[in-house]
Parts: structure tokens; sequence; C-alpha cells
């Protein structure tokens, strides 16, 4: 008699004894912003040390000869045994999770780490002794989460599991933020540094409660663009705030958002583009104007006057518009409040620090008072998570309800051109000079001459940011002067009658792009490396901040040796 073959699963294997780990990446939202291929993909930068913030924030990991051993390839190789990654999305979407290594020097070969999977919450392992390294690999470059599709959304952890030799630390379990709790409402309470002179938000929730459409400005760097929020375009501050604001606050009328954040860029390059980002040049009036850049001026080189100019420049629209200064905090608690917020109280503006609301608890245990992790708050070392993006819009809403409560009231408006700056206010009236605004302001500045010489392409490979409510980027500086390989070395010339003069030009991590040297009055004054950064971003520098007027002949030419190299004019600020 034949046997029948039994078809009940086999026995499996014990398991493995899980090495011990540390996060990198915990509950972190991500999500698949549109490509232009179709696909969808998350982008989470790793290099410059934001690997080794990552392990502190998310993995308790305090060890500095560990931390260490993440700023190297071999160090990495040597420490780490394997990565886990798990994913999870609503469909359980394929998702293709890949670590890119940055090499020493651009444009050199590097390993790429990756591995397809479905995005159902169960972790996948990669050992790290199987993987083709390349002998030019500097260190971690960056994660990706890629989707055939955009539009996905999920969850993502991973883990470092370690060598034989290393001890990992406790993994803190995080908890639920209880957003109705005292200890959360008080945390939110202490983010209004000031209240300042309240008439112009008086008059914002006067028009509202009417209403009367409204349109709400932001202005700053990352964090306003909406960087950590996932999606984006959906749970960046700005956003949230508009949506609370017109729950809370309007009545029948349209609420407006008006996004105008840009990455890695200083208010050096916000008062630049102020009219065009902001004002869109006439089309919008905002009826609050929030600055945000208490986190991207350490680089400014005027250390507060071109800040100061902004806000000024705000202050100084015909409608009076209520100006908020806000200050976002980086993982180490510190932004430029000290610096920043006497202007703010020069000015008698309503202010809020999200550094004095969230630092002082991150300390404490959660039964001493803590309301929620350094981990919870932050999406990396830089940028604030979703929940760190919805306190952020807290702390102004925060604001408007004590305004609203009538707990404070405004006084009779003061001549902005009767007060004297704080810090100091050379660029206020500065103007963003490029192909488009060339010819309308031709007259203004005197310019009688632009020959763009061998600049004479248009780059179209340019920083691009989520703008408004919308996801799909849109590129800053579209009308540029751009130098080519093959174009020659004719200078960029131009003839123009002002007392200060910025160039705006374009940064890039591409080894084909070289460096442009800048001169005035046949006078070499400076020179532009856009390699310096190392990514693809707009830089703003001043080339003379003069007390008087003048007439300038400038030229932007490329160095000796780099004719055969790409470098992008993206526009001028001037002041006449």
């Amino acid at each position: 008699m034949k046997t029948m073959e039994r078809k009940g699963p086999k026995a499996p294997k014990d398991p493995e004894k899980k090495r011990p780990y540390f996060f990198v990446m915990q509950s972190k939202g991500i999500y698949g912003s549109p490509q232009p291929d179709g696909r969808g993909i998350q982008f989470i930068y790793a290099n410059d040390g934001r690997v080794i913030d990552a392990a502190r924030l998310a993995g308790n990991l305090s060890n500095e000869e560990m931390l260490d051993n993440l700023r190297s390839t071999e160090g990495f190789r040597k420490m780490v045994h394997s990565i886990g990654v798990s994913v999870s999305s609503k469909n359980s979407e394929d998702v293709r999770f890949v670590m890119q290594m940055y090499p020493g020097n651009p444009g050199e070969e590097s390993t790429e780490i990756s591995e397809t999977f479905a995005a159902d919450g169960m972790e996948r392992i990669i050992v790290l002794s199987e993987v083709d390294w390349k002998k030019t690999d500097k260190e971690i470059g960056q994660f990706r989460f890629e989707f055939a599709k955009s539009g996905v959304q999920g969850t993502a952890d991973v883990r470092f599991y370690l060598n034989d030799g290393f001890e990992a630390p406790e993994q803190a379990a995080e908890f639920a933020v209880d957003f109705e709790s005292d200890k959360y409402k008080k945390m939110i309470g202490r983010s209004l540094m000031q209240a300042g002179n309240t008439k112009r938000l008086e008059k914002l929730l006067e028009k509202a409660a009417l209403g009367e459409d409204v349109t709400l400005g932001f202005i700053g760097g990352s964090i306003t663009q909406g960087a950590g929020a996932v999606p984006i375009h959906e749970k960046c501050y700005p956003r949230i705030f508009a949506d609370a604001f017109k729950k809370k606050f309007a009545k029948d009328g349209n609420v407006d958002l008006v996004k105008a954040g840009v990455g890695g860029t200083p208010s050096e390059l916000g008062m630049i583009r102020f009219d065009r980002d902001v004002l869109r040049d006439g089309q919008k009036k905002p009826d609050l104007i929030v600055i945000e850049f208490a986190v991207n001026d350490e680089g400014d080189e005027t250390k507060g006057v071109c800040y100061e100019s902004l806000v000024r420049k705000a202050l100084a629209l015909p409608w009076k518009p209520a100006v908020v200064l806000l200050f976002a905090v980086f993982s180490h608690d510190w932004n430029l409040q000290d610096r920043l917020s006497p202007v703010g109280r020069r000015y008698d503006l309503p202010m809020v620090s999200i550094l004095d609301a969230v630092s002082p608890q991150f300390s404490l245990l959660p039964e001493d008072g803590r309301v929620m992790s350094k981990n919870q708050f932050f999406y990396d070392q830089y940028h604030p998570s979703n929940l760190g993006h919805q306190v952020m819009c807290d702390g102004l809403i925060n604001l408007l309800d004590e305004v609203n409560e009538g707990k404070y009231k405004g006084s009779d408006e003061y001549e902005l051109s009767s007060i004297e700056p704080e810090i100091g206010a050379d660029f206020e009236n500065v103007k963003l000079i490029d192909r488009k605004e060339l010819p309308l302001l031709k007259a203004t500045f005197g310019i009688t001459e632009v020959n763009p010489g061998s600049f004479g392409e248009v780059d179209k490979d340019l920083q691009k940011v989520e703008m408004d409510s919308e996801i799909e980027p849109v590129p800053e500086f579209p009308y540029n002067w751009c130098h080519v390989n093959g174009a020659g070395n004719e200078p960029f010339r131009m003839q123009i009658t002002c007392k200060k003069l910025l160039v705006v030009f374009k940064d890039s991590g591409l080894p084909d792009h070289g460096t442009a040297v800048v001169s005035v009055d046949g006078i070499k004054v400076m020179e532009l490396d856009p390699l310096k950064v190392g990514w693809t971003h707009c830089d703003p520098i001043i080339i003379f901040n003069n007390e008087e007027s003048a007439r300038h002949n400038i030229e932007i030419k490329m160095i000796e040796g780099h004719e055969d190299k790409k470098f992008t004019i993206l526009g001028f600020g001037v002041v006449k």
C-alpha cells in the first residue's frame, strides 16, 4: 500500500537569536513623493553626521566610540553586522529600500545596498558580509524608500544589528502624546515669547469672523517648506495651521495659503525673493506673514541685518499685515532667537518660540512631566516630525487664541520710518533682478548694458520646492544665466547704478560645476565656488554694501582652468 505524502507544513528551523541593535529610524513617516518617471520616493539624507544624530535620537545611543564608527564606512562595517528594515503601508505596497553610500570624491562609484519587499510590517534583514563594497565608499549618504507609484504613505523602522563585542543601549518605547492634557497645554503656553502689539492680529481675526477671505503667508527655510512632514504638502505646519485657522476662526470666507519655504537658505535670500515668492509679484496680499529663519541664519554674513531688513519689508506693506516671528529649534536645543528676538522687541511684534516650548521637557522622565521625546518631535536632527509640525502649528494657534479671547489689546500703529533699526536695515528696499525682472527694472537702476557673454544658457536643473498646498515642486530662480561647457569664457557684464548688490548663484554637488570670479569696476572682489555646500540650492552673497549709490561695472567670469565647467547666476539683489 502506497504511503500518502503528508502535505502539512514542515517544522521551521529554530529562530536565530537576534543580535543587539539600535534604531536609526523608529516609526518614521515616509511618503512617496512624485518623481519624473512616475515613481514615488522618500529621500532621507544621512551624510555629514546626520546618521549619528539619528542614532542618538531614535536609538538612544550615547557611546561616543560607537557614534564615531558611524562617521566612516570602515567604522560602520566594523560595528554593524546587518540592517533590519520594516515598512508598513495601508495596502502593503512593494517597496525598494536603498542605503546609498557616498564616495570620497564627487563622481566616484559607491555601494548601493538594496532590498525589495512588501510593505507589510515584516522585518527584512540585510547581512552586510554579503554586500559587494566599493573601495571608494566614504560614509552612509542616504536612505531611500522607492515605490512604483507616487502618493504611497507609510512608516518605516531601520535597525542596525551589531557585531560581537558591541553592546546596544536600551531602546526606549514611545508613548502617545495626549494633546488634551494639562502638560501639553502648559508646554504650548511656554511658546508665547511675546504677544507684542496685537492690533494687526485683531484685524486679521475680525476679518475672518466677518466671513471675508484671508490670506496666510509663510516665509522661511526647509521647516517652512515642510521638511520632515509626511506628506510634506499636507502635514507641514503652515498647511495644518491654515486648516486649523479656517476651522476655528474663519466664518464663511476662504483661507488662502501662501507657503514660501526654501530649504537650506537664510533670510539673506528670503528678503530677495519676498516680493516674488510671498507677494507673487503683487498677486497676493497676505493678512498674516509668519517669518521663520531662526535655525537658518547662522551663516548670514550680516548677523541679523538681512533678517531685520526682511521684517521691515513685511511691516512696511501698505495694507499692514500682521507679522509674527517664529523661532524653530534643532535637536541640540539650539536656535538664534537670542540674536533675532531683539528685532521683535524693537517693533513690538508677536513672537513664538518652539525652543522655549519643547526643550525644557525633553530631559524629563514621563512621570516628571515629559510630554514627548526628542525622537518623537524630530524627524532628523534638523527638522520636526509630523508631531513637531503640529507643535509649531499649535504654538501659533495659541497666540491667536490668546488674542481672540481678549487677553491682549493692541495699541495705535507706529510709523515704521520713525523707528531706528535694532541691528540694521540696509536691504529693506532690496529688489530681485533676473532675466524676467531685468526689462522692468532697467530704468530704476540705470542699467544700460547687460551682456550675458558666455552665460547665455538657462539652467533648468535647479533647487525645487513644494509651494503652498501643492506636492509638485517648482524651481527656484528659473530665469537665470548659465555658463556651460563649450560656451567659451566671455564674462557676464552689467552696468548698474546702486549702493548695495548681492548675487545669488547655484550650489551643486556635481563635479562638472566650476568656480566663477566676480569683479567690480575691474577689481576682483570674490570667487564663487558652487561645490562648497555640496548640493543643489540657492546661495546669496553680498558683492558690496555701500552707503552711497554709484555707477558700477560688474563682471562675472569663470576662473582659469574652469572654462569648460558649468556655473549659474540665479539673479541679483539690488538696493538703489
